[in-house]
């Protein structure tokens, strides 16, 4: 919507950086498909059911399921990679199906999570760094339009210094994103280390591979819990 996306989007990759475009895909515009076509630039979306009864009162907009799905189809068209995230967000929610229909429509990269309280689902004015993935200001930051740095995208509520001022190399040695850093619980299971944001098991997992989550002290081992969808060896 704004105005110079395509510019930013240019400018970014102009700099050699690889980009990921986050978006609902409720509607794009038909001369932004050129531009993600470029081989740096990938799309991100969430995707919440394979039926539009369960979905569309998700993101509280008729018609989102019908045109997130079609636009799905046509950047898989397009050779355009999308990486979709799957969020339960109610019980009794249609994540298993939701998946399956990705996977039908030849999407590879689909990750599953839960509503974390942070941003618009907090539902305390500071949210708690335990809604965080563990992931959070350990290898990874965020930088905001405004340049104030944060430990992950979702982490906006711990502003860590700004990039304008400080720049990248000061704001990382600074006292304060140590402060950050050693705040953030860091994920639990030694063999949890999944490269998608949530370790959490796979839609089909059983209930004996229920427990493996990063909330307990039980290892992620693929060996011996097949359906925790780690993507490691």
């Amino acid at each position: 919507m704004h105005p110079e996306f395509a510019d930013l989007v240019h400018h970014a990759l102009d700099a050699g950086l690889s980009v990921q475009v986050y978006s609902n895909l409720y509607r794009v515009r038909f001369e932004h498909w050129a531009l993600f076509e470029h081989p740096r630039l990938s799309l991100a979306t969430s995707y919440y059911s394979d039926e539009a009864a369960d979905h569309d009162p998700v993101t509280d907009r008729k018609g989102s399921h019908a045109a997130t799905r079609a636009n799905i189809i046509e950047a898989l068209r397009r050779s355009i990679h999308v990486q979709v995230g799957i969020v339960d967000v109610h019980d009794g929610q249609r994540v298993v199906p939701a998946r399956a229909d990705l996977e039908a429509l030849g999407v590879t990269d689909i990750n599953t999570d839960r509503v974390r309280g942070v941003g618009n689902a907090a539902k305390v004015m500071i949210p708690s760094t335990s809604e965080l993935c563990g992931n959070c200001a350990r290898g990874r930051a965020a930088i905001m339009p405004d340049g104030q740095v944060t430990p992950c995208v979702l982490g906006r509520f711990l502003p860590a210094g700004d990039v304008k001022t400080q720049g990248l190399a000061g704001v990382f040695t600074s006292h304060r994103w140590a402060e950050i850093a050693a705040a953030i619980p860091p994920r639990r299971g030694p063999g949890c280390t999944p490269d998608e944001d949530s370790c959490m098991p796979s839609p089909g997992a059983t209930e004996a591979t229920a427990a493996c989550t990063p909330a307990d002290s039980n290892d992620c081992d693929p060996s011996r819990t097949p359906a925790c969808n780690p993507k490691y060896n």
